[in-house]
C-alpha cells in the first residue's frame, strides 16, 4: 500500500500530472471532486462546502469554531480513505497528514512566476493582469491554509521528498520522474498497523469536529482512540448531565462501538492559583 502526495502552485499542471501518475500506477486520484464524494458518503458535505485551500477570514478565524470543524473533517475524509491504500492525493494538505507514513512519497511542483502566469493565461484566456492576480492570490490562499492548518510553511523543501520545477519539464516527463520514484526500495509498503492508525486518526478527527459543533470548550476533557471503534473518554465534568452528554456526542459520530466514560464529576474548581 503506497500514497503520494502532490501539491502545486498555481500554473504548473500539477494536477494534471497528479492524473496521470494515478493512471500510470493505476492508482485511485482524491482531487477536490473525488474527496467531495467522499465527504458525502460519510454525510460532511454540508461542512465542507465553501472549505478551500486557504485559511479562514479574521472574523470567522476569531469568533467561530466552524473553520476548525470543517478542517477536522476534512482531515477525517483523507485519513478514511487513505485507508484503502494505494493512491494519489492532490493538495488539501495531505502532504502534512500522511507524512508520517513511510510509504508515502511527497512532491511539490513548481515553477517561476512569469511561466505560471503565462499558463494561467493561456488556461483561463484571461490577460497578464488578471493571470498575476490569479496565481499570487492562489499562493496567498495556500500559504495561509497550511499555516492555519499546521502552522507549516506550505514551500518548506523539507515536507517534501521531490520538487520538480516544470518550467522546463512537459506533464509527460513529471509524471515519468515521480512514477520512478514511487518505484524506489526505500519507499516501504504499509503494513496492518499503518491501515489502523489511519483508522484511529480518521476517528480522532472526527470526535475534536463533534466536540466543536456541540460548544465542548472544556480544558479539562480528554480521550483516547483504543481501537478503530472504541473510545475512553476522561478527566472532569462538571455535573453528571454533563458527563452523559459528552458520551452523547461521541457516541453520535457513528463511528464508535464502544466508549468507556471514565469522566469524574467535579462541581469545584478544576484550577487555580
Amino acid at each position: 500500500m503506497y500514497f503520494i502526495t502532490l501539491s502545486e502552485m498555481m500554473g504548473t499542471n500539477g494536477e494534471k500530472i497528479a492524473k496521470q501518475v494515478a493512471e500510470k500506477l493505476n492508482y485511485s486520484f482524491y482531487g477536490e471532486a473525488e474527496l467531495m464524494k467522499s465527504a458525502a458518503d460519510l454525510g460532511f458535505l454540508k461542512d465542507l462546502k465553501g472549505f478551500g485551500e486557504k485559511g479562514p477570514a479574521l472574523f470567522e478565524k476569531f469568533f467561530s469554531e466552524r473553520p476548525k470543524v470543517s478542517l477536522d473533517r476534512m482531515q477525517s475524509v483523507i485519513f478514511e480513505v487513505a485507508k484503502n491504500g494505494n493512491a494519489v492525493f492532490f493538495g488539501r494538505g495531505s502532504q502534512l497528514l500522511l507524512h508520517s507514513f513511510e510509504c508515502a512519497l511527497h512532491v511539490l511542483v513548481t515553477g517561476s512566476l512569469e511561466k505560471r502566469i503565462e499558463r494561467v493565461m493561456e488556461m483561463n484566456k484571461v490577460g497578464h493582469e488578471v493571470a498575476e492576480k490569479m496565481v499570487k492570490r492562489s499562493d496567498q490562499d495556500k500559504k495561509g491554509f497550511l499555516r492555519f492548518a499546521f502552522d507549516e510553511d506550505w514551500l518548506n523543501p523539507h515536507l517534501y521528498d521531490l520538487v520538480l520545477n516544470t518550467d522546463k519539464l512537459s506533464i509527460d516527463s513529471a509524471a515519468k520522474m515521480i512514477f520512478d520514484a514511487a518505484g524506489s526500495n526505500e519507499i516501504r509498503a504499509c503494513g496492518i498497523d499503518s491501515v489502523k492508525n489511519l483508522g484511529k486518526l480518521s476517528m480522532q478527527r472526527r470526535i475534536e469536529a463533534a466536540f466543536l459543533e456541540s460548544g465542548f470548550s472544556n480544558p479539562n476533557l480528554f480521550f483516547d482512540i483504543e481501537d478503530v471503534d472504541s473510545v475512553r473518554v476522561f478527566g472532569i465534568a462538571g455535573t453528571a448531565e454533563e458527563k452523559e452528554e459528552i458520551e452523547r456526542v461521541i457516541r453520535k459520530t457513528k463511528v464508535v462501538k464502544k466508549v468507556t466514560n471514565d469522566l469524574t464529576v467535579f462541581k469545584g474548581s478544576a484550577g487555580g492559583i
